[in-house]
């Protein structure tokens, strides 16, 4: 894990299925939950999807909040 996955999960959106449109580090444990015993898809979007499930699960989710404030980084 990479500080770039962690501002990831507050920035990516989930790309299809139920919850379309919702960012990563706002899906609910049950569907998370539910790519843990069906499999996370592969790529970047598994892997972040992969993070968050360990996150949630062990009631991590307070870490993402400073991410969520934090003022956008400026490249260079």
């Amino acid at each position: 894990m990479q500080p770039a996955d962690l501002q990831a999960l507050v920035e990516t959106r989930m790309p299809f299925g139920k919850h379309h449109g919702c960012l990563l580090a706002d899906l609910p444990g049950n569907y998370l939950n539910w790519f843990a015993r069906e499999g996370f898809p592969s790529g970047r979007i598994g892997q972040l999807l992969q993070l968050m499930h360990e996150i949630d699960h062990n009631g991590l989710s307070d870490l993402l909040k400073p991410l969520r404030t934090a003022p956008p980084r400026r490249a260079g």
